[in-house]
């Protein structure tokens, strides 16, 4: 492992919270896909086991960023673990009704209170955080590493989802992301000496950290990049089967998460001085133009190769991303915060993949790769129009002034619940 990679690592207990967020993340990756793939085999309703995958998608947008928010208040461990088992018994029902050919108001019942299912990834940013506060450098590392954490669990986790429910049972693939999840947050809550200190709310100014404004432009951007995502996979499966391969779709979207996780490896060993405004920016545009070459693919292998330069540019603008939110929302709202940006790319992904399904049914899989592209406009429009705000936070209200104005004092106990320093 390079050398930067092995410095975040010296500090006691990073590598085992790591791991344990590596395991509790795959649902991420495995329980909408697992949903889908289980209903369509069991009952055949294609129709049914998208309305299921949004509505958890719906679910995961609204309850994330509350569950994120009592986390911040009451810490990781009396939050993350009954929410969790909030989660996986709304999981086991789904699959007893699914067993059962129970009615589908129930499976509608149970798949929305699944959605509030923690975000571990935002969890484990902010043990890092909490970690290397004020050291850019290693942050930096650490934000890059999570980014090739990220994108390993979406190119392994639809794969592992896929092939538990076609060739084991059909209730295999949201089982097992159950498992995941289970170990995940359970070994990540039993690690005490990593967790973020609490901020309880103690009256005067609260609210959603959402109040940001430079959270706001980075949520909305995101949107816009969920939709781009799930535009991709869409079209991608359809362009595949279009050519009369439709399993090598997993392998071309893949490659896509591919590039990404190398181009994540190599951002995390630079350190780059520009502005983190004007880098995130720049990576929004980056991605926004790296998808007109799809438009122009007319085979799989060229579309594999078209993929994998799109993905160069997504580890680097979500790496830069989470310094923004940590600039731009108070330390006692970080989690929160994190989780917003993951609640805006849920939120673009179910708007992105029924866009892209339309399309295709009217006109064709190539003709899809236009909403793709489409969303990429749109999110460069949002970071131009909102390019001031990101580029230095309110005053007395985002995190980097806070830090600041902070005077090197780093306990957590010198800052009210607003972000604002005590007198």
């Amino acid at each position: 492992m390079p050398s930067p990679y092995r410095a975040i690592f010296a500090a006691p207990g990073t590598a085992r919270f790591s791991v344990a967020g590596f395991f509790g993340r795959m649902p991420l990756s495995m329980m909408g896909i697992g949903i889908v793939t289980m209903i369509s085999q069991v009952t055949g309703r294609y129709g049914l086991a998208g309305a299921l995958s949004a509505t958890l998608a719906a679910s995961a947008a609204v309850l994330g960023p509350l569950v994120s928010r009592l986390v911040d208040r009451h810490g990781q461990r009396r939050v993350l673990r009954p929410v969790t088992l909030v989660s996986l018994v709304a999981a086991a029902g789904l699959l007893l009704c699914v067993q059962q050919q129970a009615p589908d108001w129930t499976l509608f019942v149970f798949t929305a209170v699944i959605g509030c299912v923690p975000s571990v990834g935002a969890m484990t940013r902010a043990r890092w955080a909490e970690i290397y506060r004020g050291d850019e450098r290693r942050l930096h590392t650490a934000y890059s590493w999570e980014s090739i954490v990220d994108e390993v669990c979406f190119i392994f986790g639809p794969i592992l989802s896929i092939g538990l429910s076609t060739t084991w049972f059909p209730e295999a693939g949201p089982l097992f992301a159950g498992v995941f999840l289970t170990v995940g947050v359970f070994w990540l809550t039993a690690q005490r000496a990593t967790e973020p200190v609490p901020h309880p709310h103690r009256g005067g100014k609260g609210g959603s950290a959402l109040r940001s404004p430079g959270l706001q432009v980075l949520a909305l951007a995101f949107v816009a990049t969920g939709a781009i995502f799930g535009s991709i996979d869409v079209v991608t499966v359809a362009f595949a089967e279009e050519q009369g391969h439709k399993a090598a779709a997993s392998l071309v979207l893949a490659v896509y998460a591919l590039g990404s996780g190398l181009a994540g490896a190599v951002f995390g060993l630079l350190h780059l001085k520009s502005e983190p405004s004007r880098r995130w920016l720049l990576g929004i545009c980056a991605m926004a133009v790296s998808m007109i070459p799809l438009l122009l693919a007319e085979n799989l292998p060229l579309l594999a190769v078209a993929l994998f330069v799109a993905g160069l540019s997504i580890a680097p603008t979500m790496v830069t991303t989470m310094a923004l939110v940590e600039a731009h929302v108070p330390r006692t709202k970080l989690t929160e915060g994190m989780t917003w940006t993951g609640t805006g790319l849920a939120i673009g992904v179910a708007l992105g993949s029924s866009a892209a399904g339309w399309v295709v049914d009217a006109s064709g899989a190539e003709a899809g790769y236009v909403v793709p592209v489409v969303s990429g406009a749109v999110a460069v429009a949002v970071g131009v129009l909102g390019h001031r705000r990101l580029r230095r936070p309110a005053p007395n209200r985002e995190g980097q002034r806070e830090h600041d104005d902070s005077s090197g004092d780093s306990g957590v106990g010198q800052q009210q619940d607003d972000g604002q320093p005590v007198a």
